[in-house]
């Protein structure tokens, strides 16, 4: 595995993912969860990888929500940003930890593991934070961050409609919320779970920077995101859990009709192996 990059190449790599954000079309990130999903997306041309913790939790035997530790979550992130020439944005849940030192702890070892962007959540496991909180915690991220000397790029995150909001008052508070963690330092503002068009469009309009959505079976395609002014488009754990339900519908086939049809037109052995061989 390629070595963790050099401060002046995580700059490079920051800027870069930055910029991604104010370009047209919206940035597309398909979420990896190991080095083999990152390395097939970087085949396919995306110009960046994030990870999903979610994803990440899953294959190690966790469910999603910071059951997973940290450090077993940075070493996932470490192998992915080695192994890939792109910049890396890393999905670190709600920053692991009660108190805002936690959360700048995670920036400087995600850093340090090689990523140049962030995912930071306003949620733990008993609700929304109070937002003078949250917005603390995307302050000590941008702290510790320019302190290493890195422009990472913070996707914050609001779960005000994730965790059931619906409505002016859900709409209003998560525009409120956003707007906070933008003056807070934040450069991307994540609103997961909305797939209404006109409310995406609102909310592109009401925020005051890049908006990114989450997308999902019923999300508008691309070039309707764009036109609704969205900058950031990821799929979070959906591309790890389509891989999933493929390994269950084969399971099914061995075990119901016991044919092997799942094989037809598969990657083959020596294309993962190249792959995987050419990022070493």
């Amino acid at each position: 595995m390629k070595p963790t990059i050099e401060r002046g190449a995580a700059q490079a790599k920051a800027a870069r993912l930055l910029a991604l954000h104010h370009d047209s079309p919206p940035l597309v990130l398909a979420n990896a969860w190991d080095v083999a999903s990152a390395r097939l997306i970087e085949a396919a041309g995306f110009p960046a990888v994030a990870t999903t913790s979610s994803g990440v939790a899953n294959a190690l035997g966790y469910p999603d929500g910071e059951f997973i530790g940290r450090d077993e979550m940075l070493a996932v992130v470490e192998r992915i940003a080695a192994a890939v020439a792109v910049p890396v944005t890393a999905d670190m849940e709600a920053g692991y930890g009660p108190a805002a030192s936690d959360v700048a702890e995670t920036v400087r070892r995600t850093i340090a593991a090689g990523a140049v962007g962030i995912n930071l959540e306003d949620a733990r496991r008993d609700g929304l934070l109070p937002l003078p909180e949250a917005s603390m915690r995307i302050s000590a991220a941008r702290s510790a961050a320019d302190a290493e000397g890195v422009h990472l790029v913070i996707n914050a995150r609001t779960d005000v409609f994730l965790l059931g909001g619906r409505g002016e008052e859900a709409f209003a508070e998560a525009v409120r919320r956003v707007n906070a963690y933008r003056q807070a330092g934040a450069d991307s503002l994540f609103v997961p779970a909305v797939a209404d068009g006109v409310l995406i469009g609102r909310l592109a309009k009401a925020i005051s920077g890049p908006l990114n959505v989450l997308a999902g079976p019923a999300t508008p395609p691309l070039p309707e995101l764009a036109r609704l002014g969205v900058a950031r488009v990821s799929v979070g754990g959906s591309l790890a859990r389509a891989a999933l339900t493929v390994v269950r519908r084969v399971a099914e086939e061995l075990q119901g009709p016991g044919t092997f049809t799942f094989a037809a037109g598969i990657i083959t052995h020596a294309e993962m192996s190249d792959l995987l061989r050419a990022a070493m």
